[in-house]
């Protein structure tokens, strides 16, 4: 059902494919995440989709066609690698999941894919919604264009322990949920793979683990391990088996180190890792994927919608702790990726973060290049996006000002391009 809904949620947006046909890009400056530099006045040439060659600025032949962006800084298309595009947003009320049929998921997943492609996010890793497969739909509708929106990798749907923080809880026992909000629901090791490989077979690029518990979710706590190692060590095997990868929601100290022991290769929110963690993460590899804006949205626009006391008090007891332990995690030259949640704040906001990340402790460089060619490879789409060195896909910004003096100025992109196509 899914599958026709969201074909039709266009909401009269519909993509033209990029044509066979070269163009040229006329950058005012240019910026180059792959060696951390920024370029004086650069041409670039794009041939089906993808860049060609970066020239010297000059003229163009003659009748060829010009995207004049030279009175802007030109950069990557960024990605963040923790969104939420097939849902609702949050608010207060705990059983908003059960208002919304899966035709109005399609809708406004349509709407959020949109909303954040002309923010200039040019790739997402949608890491999960509550109607399963509701990602993946969207994915394969921006695929065909029936949809405009961003490069997706989907997980189909939140890997769990009953009751944990991937359920929809807060509510009588006697409420029944649906059971496509509980396709990842998991009872031991031989459950998880099942599960795991059931959400490969329905679509799963990559599979989104609930370590501990959730801040967003009653009945659950954030410091609290939820999946055991097995578990997880189960959906890992599984996803190796497939070439592809597991990424962990994970607060809690000791449900962070158990999935990083596991052989996940991201942690998302990692908010109360300790020395051992961060130590644990260099040596293996792993990302941390930190929202370290989204606190301040919850502590806020939470506080004045009045969301749930224990949504706001584990928030409290997350957010400060989180931003130290990305100071340490970034002395300590751990992979940091960048990845928001956003669908608990609106679409669209996510450059937000920049400032927050600068904040904290990266250069405007490494902030661009933790949602540009450091996303990329967390997403093992290194070839295709997060730089435009020819042969990356042509997802292409264009801002006013200049990030490095302010990086606020990639809250507010003036152009977009995806695949040699402008979109805004």
């Amino acid at each position: 059902m899914i599958r026709t809904l969201l074909a039709a949620a266009t909401l009269g947006l519909l993509a033209a494919p990029a044509q066979a046909e070269t163009l040229y890009v006329r950058a005012g400056r240019l910026v180059d995440p792959e060696t951390g530099t920024v370029l004086a006045a650069r041409l670039l040439r794009v041939e089906d989709g993808r860049v060609a060659a970066v020239l010297p600025d000059g003229p163009v032949p003659v009748g060829a066609k010009l995207v004049d962006w030279s009175a802007f800084t030109v950069l990557p298309g960024l990605i963040d690698c923790h969104v939420h595009l097939a849902d609702t947003g949050q608010t207060a009320n705990v059983a908003e999941p059960l208002l919304h049929s899966p035709m109005e998921i399609a809708y406004i997943g349509a709407r959020n894919a949109r909303t954040t492609l002309m923010a200039g996010f040019t790739t997402v890793h949608d890491v999960g919604s509550f109607r399963a497969f509701a990602d993946v739909e969207l994915r394969n509708a921006i695929d065909r264009g029936d949809v405009i929106g961003p490069r997706m990798q989907a997980v189909g749907a939140y890997v769990t322990t009953p009751g944990g923080g991937g359920e929809v809880t807060g509510f009588s026992p006697e409420v029944r949920i649906p059971e496509d909000m509980r396709a990842g629901v998991v009872s031991g090791p031989d459950d998880t793979r099942a599960k795991v490989n059931f959400l490969f077979q329905h679509g799963a690029d990559s599979i989104k683990l609930i370590a501990t518990g959730a801040v967003l979710a009653s009945g659950t706590e954030a410091g609290q391990q939820e999946l055991s190692e097995a578990e997880m060590r189960a959906a890992v095997e599984v996803a190796a088996a497939r070439k592809s990868w597991v990424t962990a929601h994970a607060h809690g100290a000791e449900g962070i180190k158990a999935a990083i022991r596991a052989g996940v290769r991201a942690i998302e929110h990692a908010s109360l890792i300790d020395d051992e963690g961060i130590a644990l993460a260099k040596a293996k590899g792993v990302w941390l994927d930190m929202d370290i804006y989204n606190g301040d949205y919850i502590a806020e626009v939470g506080r004045r919608e009045k969301w749930p006391e224990n949504y706001l008090r584990k928030n409290d007891e997350t957010t400060d702790a989180q931003r130290v332990g990305f100071r340490k995690a970034l002395k300590a030259g751990v992979r940091l990726s960048f990845g928001t949640d956003a669908g608990v704040y609106p679409h669209g906001q996510n450059a937000r973060q920049f400032a927050y990340m600068v904040r904290y402790g990266m250069s405007p460089m490494q902030a661009i290049q933790s949602a540009t060619t450091s996303a990329a490879a967390l997403m093992g789409w290194s070839k295709d996006v997060g730089a435009l060195s020819p042969g990356h896909y042509a997802d292409i910004i264009a801002v006013a000002g200049d990030p490095f003096a302010d990086i606020t100025a990639l809250e507010t992109v003036a152009h977009v391009m995806k695949g040699g196509e402008v979109v805004r």
